[in-house]
């Protein structure tokens, strides 16, 4: 392409252009643009690109668009990048680069690729230093295709935008069009947003801050007069609330932009009047109630955009609002659906997109079998007498008020259209009703069909999902009946642990991801070191929670021993839901279900798992018959133990001999297990992976009908059979990372942080430090002999020990934690007040961040809801406990160790602590000798674990809490720092 082929072409009376000459096959971009839309104001012409900058004819908006094509010679590609970093210096302004880059930054952006290369991450270190944003791509997830047959496939077109050009066309959306000619798919940025239509009422959770609402909403309630049951009124008068509501929200409450835009203009007009002369005193109370009227509705306004977003770790109040805004553009664009395949059909029309996903649904959730076979003598777990009378208790007030707390206020809202904030905000005149709708279904086990109707949310599995089976679907319930449901499963989870065996580790109490996940690993490792070989299945359950039979799970609880009365309750909450799809933000449809468990529903995780249970059930009876022989892992001693199988949800692990015999027997299983559940293992997704000494894989893959795959390989997003010191172990990692961040997370510059204990080519690589993390590894105290999950809890038995004996003193309160650590007294906050604890805006609150310095000082603890009049006694023993005491603003916090007298840490002191019985000093001497075995470190990769993954997550194992007191360090400061060497290199037992 050339200039001189574009005007003989001709480009039409309204449109002009400009163009970079091709060199020869490759390499040409040509930009052209509407005059009555954009009018140009100045054009750059590179080697790689074309630049234009634009203002909107409508609203004079400034603007950048830069068309690039890449150069497909990696020599060059610096050139290129260096080129883009001067178009990003020529120009302040918002900024949209779009074109065919000729590279991929992600591993899924490749067909055939495996590791993350130098010039995939240096594109994304570049797209991170110009500070662009990699939009997803709808309908596919290739735009290239090439090589042997097509057989090559890659993205290699892409828009990227800069963050104020994305706050401008907010509703951007990126898409695939069809490829008829070229080998690229065009691809197109369409700004005018996801198609609109009549969106459903939601309650808006800044209503909550109105002056006056509650008593504005308890007046409408108690003026509503219906007769009928409980769960009736209850429906019905919420429907005639929803209907008050958008009046007062149209007539009242007003547009909150508009109204922080008015307040805004008043605070500068009083300005502007103050810079000509001194205001007087009642122009000055304006002029302050103006400032208030303003930061009211800034608060507003970033509440209502924090609700939309779902960031729901960050609170309001702390001018959050653009990130707000920028994350719910970015769910939206994400969930957003312009055209989708359904049933290998390409469809677009908003019309045929929403009949034909409607009946997709409908169709999966729908039972086709009249009758299902039964196994007999399942050998299942039973519940005893008084477990099962406790599910069956009648409903308590205080257990119903603490289910609402438990519940999140800002999550989306099913049919009905009220958050869960509604009700903990009303609960003062809202209880008695709710309590009376909680005896009617104890006593007749029903309630209006109207409550359990449900909102389908299609959420994309994967980047580019094209294929309506690439789209999970999530429920969104009723708020009335999420609160029932929240109840039953509270109750529920109670008992789990007597019904599931010990392969099955979700939702399970004291029991968790990690532990499938590192036993998986340490059987695969224990089966390479013996020698012998194994054969491990990793199977996928097709859409499993959609497919559940119902009588299958009843027959199967009756066979557990629920009553009768639990059973009946569990078949009118999950017998008579109705669904309605949200598509685009618009409701569609209307069918009833009779099968599945819906995603989002509270209690549906755990009758999952009951279901799964039978699967774990079948898997150990082949086991004791002698059909699956599992794995034999050997331990100290000639001892050992046996694995057959490991069960997460749908995830499932399934360890056999490389036997023919064996994989066949497990056909039969899940075919059998598939006609009593409904539950099919879908082939397609399945993988069996040969372990150690194992010659005919190929043999038993097609035996079982599967492909193959090798280690190392993922489970529960986690690597299993990895070896972690390898660069290309990491590779996933930073993928999910990089992906995290594209969506509108922020900058990966912004997130650098010391990582321990990894390949040092992926600190480099990835995040260019050049430096590695330094830090002395953590001493294996635990003391005695035994397997590692009980040196485990004996490490954490100790660590609890040295943080029972720390004290702070408080000065300016910037490191010690209100609620969660001991500065007020002897004991934690939140162990004195639990109840003022779990409704606390902050729980990982600092203490600075609760004083507040007007009038002199004052406490000003900060809660998620308003303080109910039972909890106003609370709230004062509280303050009075907190009276005497402030911050000092310019004065360090303190850590005291109580064990010492002058209240200072020592190794000494430490030592006698956790072994009071010792006369002796510290065997320095001999815990530093060089010629201490390598078992005594194997707590240093505990703490590379912990330096790699951060403060947070150890916070929530209550290790971290040691740990920042000793060092001295703040929640976001790495673990790995100097100031732990004087505890941990006496503690590690190597010392060079």
């Amino acid at each position: 392409m050339t200039s001189s082929i574009v005007r003989s072409l001709g480009v039409g009376r309204s449109l002009e252009w400009g163009a970079l000459d091709s060199q020869g096959m490759a390499g040409g971009v040509l930009v052209y643009w509407d005059i009555r839309v954009l009018e140009l104001l100045e054009m750059e012409i590179g080697n790689f690109s074309v630049s234009c900058r634009f203002k909107n004819v409508e609203d004079d908006f400034y603007w950048v668009f830069t068309g690039v094509y890449g150069p497909a010679v990696g020599r060059l590609r610096e050139d290129f990048w260096e080129e883009m970093g001067t178009i990003r210096g020529l120009w302040q302004d918002p900024w949209c680069v779009g074109g065919d880059f000729n590279v991929i930054r992600l591993l899924g952006e490749r067909n055939r690729i495996s590791r993350l290369s130098a010039a995939m991450r240096r594109f994304s270190e570049v797209i991170d230093d110009l500070e662009l944003r990699d939009f997803p791509l709808q309908g596919g997830s290739f735009t290239w295709r090439g090589g042997l047959n097509n057989q090559t496939q890659s993205r290699l077109d892409r828009f990227l935008v800069s963050e104020d050009w994305e706050g401008y066309f907010s509703g951007a959306i990126q898409s695939l069009l069809p490829r008829i000619v070229s080998d690229h798919c065009p691809i197109l940025l369409d700004c005018g947003g996801t198609r609109k239509g009549p969106s459903p009422f939601r309650f808006e959770n800044m209503w909550l801050k109105e002056e006056g609402f509650r008593d504005l909403i308890r007046n409408w309630w108690v003026g509503f007069n219906f007769r009928g049951s409980y769960s009736f009124t209850l429906s019905e008068k919420l429907k005639a609330l929803k209907a008050c509501l958008k009046v007062w929200n149209r007539e009242v409450f007003g547009n909150v932009n508009a109204r922080k835009e008015s307040a805004l203009k008043q605070m500068m007009l009083w300005d502007a009047i103050e810079g000509d002369r001194v205001l007087n005193t009642e122009e000055q109370n304006s002029r302050k109630k103006a400032l208030e009227e303003y930061e009211k509705w800034v608060i507003m306004e970033e509440i209502a955009w924090r609700q939309k977003s779902r960031e729901l770790w960050l609170r309001e109040g702390d001018r959050n609002t653009g990130y707000f805004h920028k994350m719910a553009n970015a769910h939206r664009r994400v969930n957003s659906m312009v055209k989708i395949k359904i049933n290998g059909t390409w469809v677009s029309e908003e019309s045929d997109i929403k009949e034909g996903v409607v009946q997709a649904f409908h169709s999966l959730l729908s039972e086709t079998a009249e009758w299902r076979p039964r196994c007999n003598g399942l050998q299942v777990g039973v519940l005893e007498g008084e477990n099962a009378t406790m599910l069956e208790a009648p409903f308590s007030e205080e257990e119903v008020f603490g289910a609402l707390s438990d519940l999140n206020g800002d999550k989306a809202p099913g049919p009905d259209g009220f958050t869960m904030a509604f009700w903990q905000f009303s609960w003062s005149f809202l209880k008695e009703e709710v309590m009376g709708f909680f005896k009617e279904f104890h006593d007749q086990g029903k309630f209006v069909k109207s409550i359990n109707a449900s909102f389908l949310v299609l959420i994309p599995k994967k980047g580019g999902a094209e294929d309506l089976k690439d789209f999970r679907p999530i429920s969104l319930v009723g708020s009335l009946y999420k609160l029932l449901a929240k109840v039953l499963a509270n109750r529920l989870k109670k008992v789990m642990g007597k019904l599931v065996s010990k392969s099955q580790n979700a939702f399970v109490e004291g029991r968790q991801i990690l532990d499938a996940s590192l036993i998986a690993n340490e059987a695969i490792h224990s089966m390479q070191n013996s020698g012998g070989g194994g054969i491990l299945c990793k199977l996928d359950i097709e859409k499993a929670y959609d497919h559940v039979n119902w009588s299958f799970l009843f027959w199967l609880m009756e066979m557990m021993g629920f009553g009768a009365k639990w059973i009946s309750w569990i078949q009118w909450c999950i017998g008579i839901v109705s669904f309605s799809v949200l598509i685009n933000g618009t409701s569609s449809g209307f069918f009833k279900s009779s099968r599945g468990l819906r995603q989002g529903d509270p209690l549906s995780p755990y009758l999952f798992v009951i279901v799964m249970e039978a699967l774990s059930c079948l898997l150990k009876r082949a086991k004791e018959g002698g059909f699956l022989s599992g794995w034999h892992l050997s331990g100290r001693g000639g001892g050992g133990v046996e694995i057959t199988h490991l069960l997460f949800a749908d995830d499932t692990l399934v360890f056999c001999e490389p036997s023919t015999d064996q994989v066949s027997y497990l056909s039969w299983l899940l075919m059998w297990f598939e006609a009593m559940s409904g539950l099919k293992v879908n082939l397609d997704k399945s993988e069996i992976i040969a372990v150690g000494r194992v010659e005919n894989v190929e043999e038993v893959a097609l035996e079982f009908g599967c492909k193959v795959s090798r280690l190392p390989s993922t489970y529960l997003g986690l690597p299993l059979g990895a070896r972690f010191k390898e660069v290309a172990t990491w590779d996933g990692v930073e993928e999910r990372l990089r992906k995290r961040l594209s969506i509108g997370k922020g900058n990966a510059k912004k997130h650098e942080f010391e990582i321990g204990a990894y390949p040092k080519g992926f600190s480099v690589g990835w995040w260019g430090i050049g430096k590695e993390a330094s830090f002395s590894g953590m001493l294996a105290f635990c003391g005695g002999k035994g397997s590692f999950m009980e040196a485990s809890h004996k490490c954490k038995e100790r660590w609890e020990a040295v943080g029972n004996n720390l004290a702070y003193a408080v000065g300016n309160g910037r490191r010690i934690r209100f609620w969660e650590d001991k500065w007020c007294g002897d004991d934690k906050l939140c162990s004195l007040f639990p109840s003022l604890y779990a409704i606390s805006l902050d729980k990982e609150a600092w203490v600075a961040d609760v004083w507040s310095h007007s009038g002199g000082g004052v406490w000003a603890p900060r809660f998620s809801r308003s303080i109910n009049d039972w909890e106003v006694i609370e709230v004062e023993r509280l303050l009075l406990r907190l009276q005497g005491r402030r911050v000092y603003s310019d004065v360090e916090d303190e850590v005291i160790w109580t064990k010492a007298k002058d209240k200072r840490f020592s190794v000494k002191s430490l030592y006698k602590d956790l072994d009071p019985e010792r006369r002796e000093e510290f065997p320095a001497n001999i815990i530093w000798n060089s010629l201490v075995p390598p078992r005594m470190f194997m707590e240093l990769s505990f703490l590379s674990i912990w330096s790699f993954m951060g403060a947070p997550l150890f916070n929530k194992r209550s290790v971290i809490g040691v740990a920042r007191a000793l060092c001295g360090k703040g929640k976001e400061e790495s673990v790995a720092c100097s100031t732990l060497v004087p505890l941990l290199d006496c503690l590690e037992g190597k010392k060079q």
